[in-house]
């Protein structure tokens, strides 16, 4: 056998993309998707979409708010994101009394902007290959543990030096290719975001669960932000002296439309695919993760929803948290499906017995590729257990019982009360703890803000019956006080605890800062739920750490082999939240035998969708359906003189793709990324050229929404429109 010399980027410079498929990095544009975007249709040069030294496309894109992508659409810090992006903003912006969920919001000016507290938009300044920086002093031989040891030491110190050349901003340096590649990324932060105009739920979410994930569409899912900055258009928290960011890059918006068959590109932060996914993985996902998501989040969704549809209160509280698990729990359902139909599994253990046989033939022992795949299958033979009442707590304790999260600040919380508390300690230390204590007073209030009792409680009592019939393992309380005290009777039990513990309720929390006694004993019934669960969480992660190095060792090997069998093929890696570009053209798709959708559709379908019976998905309002009566679409209607909603492209995006700017030849604004298509939800696993499709509302739309429906001339005014 013959050892195998061949370097990761020598195969990615030497190719050529040939395919819709790819998220691909910008810094490789021009050597592996020049040709190819030309042939597509695309106007532009990649230096003129990614420059390192220059103004490109790129400085318009931004990472909006936790996990969205956002676009800047004029020269006064205009940002264009989707209304599910806006979605947890403006529920917190919501009231009764203002209820921009149900109603909208339109700014009429400036000033009447409204600061969205938390919310930040992030620019990429810059991107550096650090592949030789991070591993290029690693020996190829070995192990794993030594590999990540010494590529965390080497990024500590590249990250400490790149962060004071530039002052004010962040550096991240994630791996790409399983740890086999390593790029840092400078961020600029800008904290004061402001709410600038939002269309009603009934239009921003129309379909809601229902049309989720989910073609023919007619969604107008977008919501409008804008960015400020200081004097320097710099950075600064919220002031109103602040003025609107000053873009030296901003996308046109282009109405002219667009016909079947036309170039597309989207640019945006992909949070995460697992394209390089194993059959093994494969089988936990089906037999153990998504089925227990599936179950787990639709009993406490199917309290929410009842919960939310007799209160409005509850409804405005509990809509951005109800809407964030539906979106995946569905997107669950349908992977699941999609990846039986479409013999992932299947075509995956050909890719895996080729590989395995290439190793075998081709290199040496100690390269490590001949044992990726039996590292990879010995990790979740061994780690899929814990893996499984790991997942029980965080779906149905720690993300689904809400005041766990402040029970789990209270160690911070004691801290704090006793330095400031104390008569012997120097001011310095007492002044820190009492700035200790107001960070956690903070995070509380922010909690119990849209916290009900009475919900929280009927969560509880369905979560914690749950998790006592289907985990292996279970947290001490059941045995030590569930069985003891109330006889095994859980809803006893919850019933006690909402009734006693201070973290239930935000009044007996405040009332216990307020009367804070050190010398008290402290037995609260909560915290000892919430120790007994992390005792459990704990021991369950260290179960599972103790093989992590075999999948770590087992999936680098196994990815950078797959490269160096096939030093032909156009690689990209999976998507980890870091820009990239996917391009491709606007097509129809055939979901089935006899079916052929259309590519776009059209504000008629809103109207035909209309459902009284069903008021939370799939209302018009009257505004909407008056302007469809008279045909007043203006100059955003087609050809055919019909108002396009939304459309369709074979383009590859996933979760973070959300707001992410669909672009022309041009590089001018078409439409907003939103969703993909429920046929091919197996799509984060394996492309399917055939199925895959992106789903984004039109900007003719968008327009129309501001323009027509909202009365917003002055945002209209403020945008270069091409037409």
């Amino acid at each position: 056998m013959k050892k195998l010399l061949f370097t990761l980027s020598a195969a990615l410079l030497s190719l050529t993309a040939m395919a819709d498929e790819g998220m691909w990095l910008l810094p490789y544009l021009q050597k592996m998707n020049a040709t190819d975007l030309q042939a597509k249709g695309c106007n532009l040069s990649p230096e003129e979409i990614y420059s390192m030294n220059n103004s490109s496309l790129k400085d318009a894109i931004i990472i909006f708010g936790g996990g969205c992508t956002g676009e800047i659409v004029s020269s006064e810090g205009l940002i264009f994101t989707n209304h599910h992006c806006g979605f947890g903003a403006i529920q917190s912006l919501s009231s009764v009394e203002h209820d921009y969920l149900k109603y909208g919001f339109w700014a009429k000016n400036n000033r009447e902007e409204i600061p969205a507290p938390g919310l930040r938009v992030r620019f990429i300044r810059q991107i550096m290959d650090v592949t030789a920086d991070i591993i290029g002093n690693i020996p190829s031989i070995v192990s794993q543990e030594e590999y990540m040891k010494m590529a965390g030491e080497n990024k500590a110190k590249l990250i400490e030096k790149l962060e004071k050349e530039n002052k004010g901003m962040d550096v991240i340096i994630p791996g790409f290719f399983g740890n086999n590649q390593f790029f840092a990324f400078v961020i600029e932060t800008y904290t004061d975001v402001r709410l600038v105009g939002t269309p009603p739920q009934s239009i921003g979410k129309f379909g809601g669960e229902t049309d989720n994930w989910m073609w023919p569409r007619h969604t107008g899912d977008f919501s409008i932000f804008r960015v400020y900055a200081d004097k320097n258009n710099r950075p600064a928290d919220y002031s109103p002296e602040n003025k609107p960011y000053r873009a030296e890059k901003y996308l046109k918006v282009n109405i002219k439309g667009y016909q079947e068959g036309d170039f597309a590109m989207v640019m945006g932060f992909p949070g995460s695919t697992e394209r390089y996914m194993t059959s093994y993985e494969i089988d936990y996902m089906l037999q153990v993760d998504n089925p227990q998501r599936i179950y787990i989040r639709g009993e406490r969704q199917a309290i929410l929803k009842e919960e939310m549809a007799a209160s409005d209160k509850i409804r405005i509280q509990y809509a951005s948290k109800y809407a964030s698990s539906s979106n995946y729990w569905k997107n669950s359902i349908g992977m699941s499906q999609a990846i039986k139909k479409l013999n992932v599994k299947g075509k995956k253990e050909l890719q895996e017995a080729s590989f395995q046989q290439w190793a075998d033939q081709n290199t040496l022992p100690e390269e490590g590729y001949m044992t990726a795949l039996p590292k990879i299958k010995e990790y979740y033979e061994k780690s899929a257990a814990a893996g499984a009442d790991v997942q029980y707590i965080n779906e149905s304790m720690m993300r689904a019982i809400e005041w766990l999260r402040v029970a789990g600040g209270y160690p911070a919380l004691k801290m704090g009360l006793e330095l400031s508390h104390s008569k012997d300690l120097k001011k310095k230390k007492v002044e820190g703890g009492k700035q200790r204590v107001e960070e956690q007073l903070a995070r509380a209030r922010a909690i119990y803000k849209d916290y009900d009792e009475a919900t929280d409680r009927r969560v509880a009592k369905r979560m914690l019956t749950i998790a006592r019939e289907n985990m292996k393992q279970l947290p001490s309380f059941y045995a030590e006080v569930v069985d003891t005290q109330f006889g095994g009777d859980v809803e006893k039990y919850v019933d006690w605890v909402y009734e006693n513990s201070i973290f239930t309720s935000q009044e007996r929390y405040m009332a216990y800062v307020e009367q804070f006694d050190a010398a008290q004993q402290f037995d609260d019934p909560g915290l000892v739920m919430y120790n007994s669960i992390m005792k459990l969480y704990r021991k369950l992660q260290g179960e599972r750490e103790r093989y992590t190095s075999l999948y770590a060792e087992g999936h680098r090997k196994y990815i950078d082999g797959l490269m160096k069998q096939n030093p032909e093929k156009a690689w990209y890696p999976d998507a980890n939240s870091t820009i990239r570009a996917t391009y491709g053209n606007i097509l129809p798709y055939s979901p089935a035998d006899g079916i052929r959708y259309n590519y776009y559709t059209t504000l008629k379908g809103v109207m035909e969708k209309e459902d009284p019976t069903n008021p939370t998905e799939f209302t018009v309002p009257e505004r909407l359906k008056e302007l469809y009566a008279q045909k007043d679409f203006g100059r955003y209607a087609n050809e055919q003189g019909e108002l396009v909603t939304c459309f369709l492209s074979n383009l590859d995006i996933t979760g973070g793709n959300s707001g992410s700017p669909v672009l022309n030849g041009n590089g001018e604004l078409i439409g907003l990324a939103f969703d993909g298509n429920w046929e091919a939800m197996s799509g984060d696993v394996a492309f399917e050229p055939e199925l895959q499709r992106m789903i984004a509302v039109d900007a003719r739309y968008v327009l129309f929404i501001i323009d027509k429906f909202a009365g917003a001339q002055w945002l209209i005014d403020e945008m270069d429109i091409v037409e």
